[in-house]
């Protein structure tokens, strides 16, 4: 099924969701790099850790935590959790297990699978289009993907989210439209950005 769904062809994929993540990672031709779409609120959070000098290892929830790392806990914990206001404050150089059921499992998801990983969001989404059009013209074999997580409801289903396509959308109208699939192509626009 990965093949009908794989947009072929295209340098950039746009896809929502642990499904949208299968069909382009078997669909891809060689390396992947995944731009995991989460803004509300793994994505933050990330960007935040990260300008505080924290590194950030996602994972999904329970996760499996290396000897050393400090793993966020629930909001109100006491602990470090998907609140950026908690992670802001963490020494530079902590080792960080960011467990959400969101984002971080498709990240770990796409770690897991071998493709490079970068979070994405509002906050950081021209520094993410920069790193991907680097990675994209330093390897003419490389697939990018940019993956709008989206939430769940209470059947475990996909719930799409339009925050994630708005952040998605930010990267998107970003890269050169010739990279783009029809499924990216589609989704830019709704970053409202002037071509």
């Amino acid at each position: 099924m990965a093949g009908q769904w794989s947009q072929a062809g295209a340098r950039v994929r746009f896809e929502h969701g642990p499904s949208g993540l299968d069909a382009l990672l078997a669909g891809a031709p060689g390396p992947v790099v995944v731009a995991v779409v989460d803004v509300l609120s793994f994505g933050t959070a990330v960007v935040v850790a990260a300008e505080a000098g924290v590194l950030v290892a996602p994972a999904p929830l329970d996760p499996v935590v290396p000897e050393g790392a400090l793993v966020a806990g629930a909001r109100g914990s006491g602990r470090p959790s998907l609140s950026p206001a908690s992670l802001a404050a963490l020494p530079p150089g902590t080792r960080l297990v960011l467990p959400s059921p969101n984002g971080g499992a498709l990240s770990a998801t796409a770690r897991d699978a071998g493709a490079s990983v970068i979070v994405a969001g509002v906050r950081n989404a021209s520094a993410a289009a920069e790193d991907l059009r680097r990675r994209l013209e330093a390897d003419a074999g490389l697939t990018a993907v940019v993956l709008a997580a989206g939430e769940r409801w209470p059947d475990g289903s996909l719930r799409p989210a339009v925050e994630d396509l708005y952040g998605a959308a930010l990267v998107l109208a970003r890269l050169p439209e010739e990279w783009l699939s029809a499924e990216a192509l589609a989704a830019a626009p709704a970053a409202g950005l002037d071509p």
